[in-house]
């Protein structure tokens, strides 16, 4: 896995698989029931091994935009926090505010853990169809937002699987606005 670019100390885009990261926590991009998918989801869950699923089945689910926490089991990260973001249906259905609820809801299970590093797939961008670019500077918005009032996580990680998607953070990443 290479870094491919950075800003700052606290968020770096990297390009690789998230299920291979050292990290106190890696992000699934999961669905509703928590008990797998496909992409990012299935990838987690394979990695994680049967525990992950066990351990899930006990959550009840989770609702767009809300997020869970689990172990990570056979990961290299300590933890996993599941977030169910929005299947695209155009942007007309709150697509926006679901999927920046994501990532806050995710960051302020960190803050509360006290995580020092997460990483985050590109959440809803796969298989839920959300256009790359502009999921992108939501995530981005709404983890610099997050940073600049709250001490955890120290390091935010946004961990693209391909080379359009890294391009869309790294475009994303150049017209943020810097936190004070």
């Amino acid at each position: 896995m290479s870094e491919r670019a950075a800003s700052g100390e606290r968020v770096r885009l990297i390009k690789g698989d998230i299920t291979k990261l050292a990290v106190a926590a890696i992000v699934n991009a999961a669905n509703s029931s928590l008990l797998g998918g496909g992409g990012v989801d299935g990838a987690i869950h394979r990695a994680a091994g049967p525990e992950l699923l066990a351990e899930c089945r006990t959550l009840g689910g989770c609702p767009p935009g809300e997020a869970r926490l689990t172990r990570g089991y056979r990961l290299r990260a300590a933890h996993v926090i599941h977030t169910v973001g929005p299947v695209w249906e155009g942007g007309g259905a709150r697509e926006s505010q679901i999927l920046e609820s994501c990532y806050r809801s995710s960051l302020e299970i960190a803050k509360r853990e006290r995580f020092r590093e997460i990483a985050f797939p590109a959440i809803a961008t796969g298989v839920y169809g959300f256009p790359k670019e502009e999921a992108a500077r939501i995530a981005l918005a709404a983890v610099r937002s997050h940073l600049a009032r709250e001490e955890w996580p120290r390091r935010v990680l946004f961990t693209c699987f391909d080379e359009e998607t890294l391009s869309a953070y790294r475009q994303a990443l150049a017209g943020a606005p810097q936190p004070p």
